[in-house]
């Protein structure tokens, strides 16, 4: 017997006034999301839209070579699938998922139909957008500019803000091609955090130890993310 979820742990549809959410709730559509299932391919036409719940999907860009690097993440705070909003079918990216768990998926009819009546979901995508565009230009910042350690301390806590665990499952391959770096810098990374006492690694688990340490640690393009988030988008304990 499946797990029920609840829709409304999605912060965006938590945040909708009743007549948006009785108006979407009917076409919601409960979806899993397992590990490395792609929702996406680049170029490929939006059917839907995504709603994580308990799952984390990858913004992956895909080079012609088949080397891939991350973007962005999306949990429970957002959605999947802004292109298809803001003005186009298709989209440049990937997206994986690259922590399981379930999600809601919404038609595209149904999605642009809402966003077009320009009301209160139209302001919401809008505020999610432009946070989920801070993200974008901080990682390709944070790629440039700080070291793999940094970065895979950014990575992590990014991570952690949209489960409700302490625990990832992730293998280092895996956060390699989401870093677009060698799998032996990423063991090299997180050996030494593990050396600190941050965090922990084994067989594709990753538990993390210390918060606090890793955000000492990392670079200031974590915070510089998490500020614009808790700017732009509701406050879900208000909620």
């Amino acid at each position: 017997m499946r797990e029920t979820i609840d829709p409304r742990s999605n912060h965006l549809l938590a945040a909708l006034p009743g007549p948006e959410w009785v108006r979407l709730q009917p076409y919601l559509e409960r979806v899993e999301m397992p590990l490395g299932k792609v929702l996406y391919e680049s170029g490929g036409t939006l059917r839907h839209v995504f709603f994580p719940v308990s799952a984390i999907v990858s913004l992956l860009y895909v080079m012609e070579s088949g080397a891939s690097a991350e973007i962005a993440v999306v949990g429970k705070e957002g959605i999947v699938g802004i292109a298809l909003f803001m003005g186009g079918e298709t989209t440049s990216s990937r997206a994986i998922v690259q922590s399981a768990g379930t999600g809601l998926r919404l038609p595209a009819r149904v999605v642009k139909e809402e966003f077009n009546r320009s009301g209160p979901l139209m302001h919401l995508l809008l505020r999610y957008t432009q946070a989920l565009i801070t993200q974008m230009t901080q990682t390709a910042a944070c790629n440039r500019h700080h070291s793999l350690d940094q970065q895979l301390c950014r990575w992590l806590l990014l991570s952690l803000d949209r489960l409700d665990t302490s625990e990832l499952v992730m293998t280092q391959e895996l956060i390699a091609n989401m870093l677009g770096v060698r799998r032996e810098g990423v063991t090299e990374a997180a050996l030494n955090l593990q050396r600190l006492g941050l965090i922990r690694y084994a067989r594709g688990h990753i538990w993390v130890l210390d918060r606090p340490g890793l955000e000492q640690r990392t670079c200031e393009c974590y915070a510089v993310v998490k500020k614009e988030y808790d700017r732009l988008l509701p406050d879900q304990q208000a909620i």
